[in-house]
């Protein structure tokens, strides 16, 4: 079992930065790839970036230049940092992780098995 805890939001005005952390135990964390997630309320949980285990990144186009996902195995995070804000990406994020899952399938949150619960991320006009 994967216990994940999200921490680092908050509220920042448009264009500016922030990171969020995501800390993780159980499994083996560094063969698992991971994700990040937001959700706005009425709204599907949206894909916002996704690392493999041998450290290959993924972002949809909305984030894409703007966002980075990335990992310390040692330490068992995982990190976003989150620049260029703006207030269309005020959501609730979120960290997850799939027991298994292929290139194809890392953009759908259905896929995830694992997730933490959630940091609020507000940008303020």
């Amino acid at each position: 079992q994967v216990q994940l805890v999200e921490s680092g939001g908050g509220l920042v005005q448009a264009g500016g930065s922030l990171r969020l952390s995501c800390a993780a135990s159980g499994g083996i964390f560094s063969s698992y790839t991971m994700g990040w997630f937001r959700q706005v309320p009425g709204k599907e949980r949206e894909f916002v970036a996704a690392i493999s285990s041998g450290g290959v990144t993924y972002y949809p186009d909305s984030v894409k230049g703007r966002f980075t996902i990335s990992r310390d195995n040692a330490k068992k995070m995982v990190y976003l940092q989150m620049n260029s804000l703006k207030p269309e990406d005020t959501a609730v994020y979120y960290c997850a992780a799939p027991r298994a899952i292929t290139r194809a399938a890392m953009m759908s949150s259905q896929r995830y098995d694992y997730w933490g619960q959630g940091t609020q991320v507000t940008v303020s006009p």
